[in-house]
């Protein structure tokens, strides 16, 4: 027995993602008995709470195979996949959903009355549940999360089977449980008091919370807008991207991802959301088309990922909301190399670099030519690219600095790492964005 009841597995788990406190997240718990746990939760990291509503898509010959997932807001996630090999249809998925549209929107109006759910777009959700047993619904409700805006998922359950991180490590970014015993066959013998919370009680935890006043610096959705999709040019190329630019901004981050990745990396959202909160903009962009990624040669060819990133700079100046702002780049893996060799070009103009577990080292011969100062991040255990780093930095000739995020590997994923990231990147850039002098691009 590890618990007296979901309240005191709550405030337990609470104590375990304290390095989440003033960060700004939502917590959302998972009807109905996930509720009273997220509710001790939000507490204490003083965020707002609401439920995660989801309903599981099942194929309409085997209801209990998933082939999707529908939330709140028009969310929707579609397992191709297992509609192709149960020969589901269009139709029968349509079918299938409006039935479950319709238990999901009953269930909101009984849970929150005529509230609006809580924005997700830009945050990071903390999903709880009371435990987690084959894992299907929170996994449904980490898709959910994201599929709503969620630029980082938490998942923390105070109880869970031994191999719950294999199940779900792919669902979210990071993981938190309590204890994971061996045996495990159930979560209710793990509390004194498993008794079933009622309807009542999530009704009584989300009025709770609504009472309870949250800091406004502690909120996490960003406003509705400005965040707009964008095709950037460059060259003969068009690449799909986010463009964000808050009123006031004193400048543009271009974030160049590493290899695998892209525009919608949760990693580097994630940055990007805290850059936002301060007052920053951002494009998020990617670097290589569909076609262009199929083959590996092109992802590590950061020669013609620098290039993507000069042409995406000059589109980007020429447009008349950044029009005149210093644009700096935050570069991850190889994403680096190609922000560094960017940078080198005569006449950039770069106002300031961040390397998040960069490769600088792909970019060797283009290091003293680099103007812009640059902050090498690299996490404390992730000493091959710590030492690449290292030597990296004896090459560049301009204002730079190393920093290293303790205990961190190269992926950043552990609790807090992040958050370091982001801080020390949202300094380095709002110290170095002074107004460039005006030049052609």
């Amino acid at each position: 027995m590890y618990f007296t009841d979901r309240r005191d597995a709550g405030r337990q788990l609470a104590a375990r993602l304290r390095h989440l406190e003033g960060t700004g997240v939502v917590v959302l718990g998972l009807p109905r008995g996930g509720v009273p746990v997220a509710a001790e939760v939000a507490r204490a990291l003083d965020a707002p709470l609401d439920v995660c509503l989801v309903r599981k898509l099942g194929v309409p010959s085997q209801p209990e195979l998933g082939m999707g997932a529908i939330g709140e807001g028009g969310a929707r996630v579609i397992n191709e996949d297992v509609m192709r090999g149960a020969g589901v249809t269009p139709d029968e998925l349509a079918q299938v959903e409006e039935r479950e549209r319709g238990v999901l929107e009953s269930r909101a109006r009984r849970y929150r009355g005529s509230r609006a759910p809580l924005g997700l777009r830009g945050s990071t959700a903390v999903v709880v549940d009371d435990g987690v047993a084959t894992g299907s619904t929170a996994r449904a409700a980490c898709w959910i999360a994201r599929a709503r805006g969620a630029v980082r998922i938490v998942l923390a359950v105070p109880v869970a089977p031994p191999d719950w991180t294999e199940r779900l490590g792919n669902d979210a970014d990071e993981l938190v449980c309590l204890h994971t015993p061996w045996g495990f066959f159930a979560i209710g013998p793990y509390y004194d008091d498993f008794t079933q919370t009622g309807d009542h009680e999530v009704v009584a935890c989300l009025e709770a919370s609504v009472a309870r006043p949250v800091r406004a610096e502690r909120t996490t959705a960003l406003p509705e807008d400005p965040e707009v999709d964008v095709l950037v040019r460059a060259g003969a190329t068009v690449l799909p991207g986010q463009l964000t630019v808050p009123e006031g901004a004193p400048g543009i981050v271009v974030f160049a991802h590493g290899s695998g990745s892209g525009r919608n990396s949760p990693r580097n959202r994630f940055v990007a959301t805290g850059l936002n909160r301060a007052g920053l903009g951002t494009l998020l962009f990617d670097l290589l088309t569909e076609e262009e990624e199929t083959d590996r040669a092109n992802v590590f060819d950061t020669v013609l990922l620098a290039r993507r990133l000069v042409d995406a700079t000059r589109w980007l100046r020429a447009r008349p909301e950044t029009e005149g702002l210093p644009v700096g780049y935050f570069g991850a893996s190889t994403g680096a190399a190609a922000a560094l060799g960017a940078a080198a070009e005569p006449g950039a103009r770069i106002a300031a670099i961040v390397s998040r577990g960069g490769r600088p080292d792909l970019a060797a011969p283009r290091l003293p030519a680099v103007t812009a100062p640059t902050l090498l991040i690299v996490g404390g255990l992730d000493r091959q690219v710590l030492e690449l780093n290292q030597e990296a930095q004896s090459r560049l000739h301009c204002e730079n600095r190393l920093a290293v995020v303790p205990g961190a590997t190269h992926l950043f994923a552990e609790p807090g790492a992040l958050e370091q990231v982001t801080d020390l990147a949202r300094d380095w850039f709002t110290d170095h964005m002074a107004p460039a002098p005006h030049a052609a691009a």
